[in-house]
């Protein structure tokens, strides 16, 4: 199996203002292009050809640095893209919210530890919402790590590498985190996975 960049599931100005036409091609085709172009460069002989991408991370994390950076990154964002949507954030569907308030306190509680993670990640990383053992974590994760490989299961994720917000942002991660959160979370796509993970 070879890595393929996805098409945008949008236009590239559908985000706007809260994220850029010119930050989506930045980070769409070259930023995600060089992880699928390096990703299959390394799959190569790596004896993990033809496996899953979801194997090739787990398989590859503490053995095979360079193939696992560039395999988190591709799983991470074929994600985030669709983890975003044109006139997003809003009410969260049924079963989520109510997981969410059981396990997380509430709607607001969540959104305080989401945007927290995001910016407390220090350098490059990405801040989740999982599923672990049946339950909603929030977390955080340095780099192109991800939930995979500690057993986790991503039901959010959002990316605070400079290239996701400088451009519209400059060094103000929170309001980009603030915008992510409330304008542009597609929820119908995490309730999608969280149904799928239950």
């Amino acid at each position: 199996m070879s890595f393929e960049l996805p098409e945008l599931p949008y236009a590239y100005d559908a985000l706007a203002p809260y994220m850029s036409a010119e930050t989506l091609e930045f980070h769409h085709d070259k930023h995600h292009q060089a992880y699928v172009t390096n990703g299959n460069k390394l799959l190569e002989g790596s004896g993990l050809e033809g496996k899953s991408l979801e194997d090739v991370v787990r398989e590859s994390h503490g053995k095979n640095a360079g193939l696992f950076n560039n395999a988190a990154q591709h799983y991470n964002h074929i994600h985030f893209w669709k983890w975003m949507k044109a006139n997003g954030g809003g009410a969260i569907p049924g079963e989520l919210e109510a997981k969410i308030i059981s396990d997380l306190g509430s709607v607001a509680e969540f959104r305080e530890a989401f945007l927290n993670a995001g910016a407390t990640q220090f350098g490059s990383g990405w801040a989740w919402l999982v599923l672990n053992n049946g339950k909603l974590e929030v977390t955080k994760t340095p780099n192109g790590e991800n939930p995979l490989i500690h057993g986790q299961t991503p039901l959010l994720g959002c990316d605070v590498w400079e290239h996701s917000y400088y451009i519209d942002y400059r060094n103000a991660r929170p309001k980009y985190l603030e915008a992510f959160f409330d304008s542009m979370i597609n929820w119908e796509y995490v309730a999608e996975l969280f149904d799928a993970a239950s």
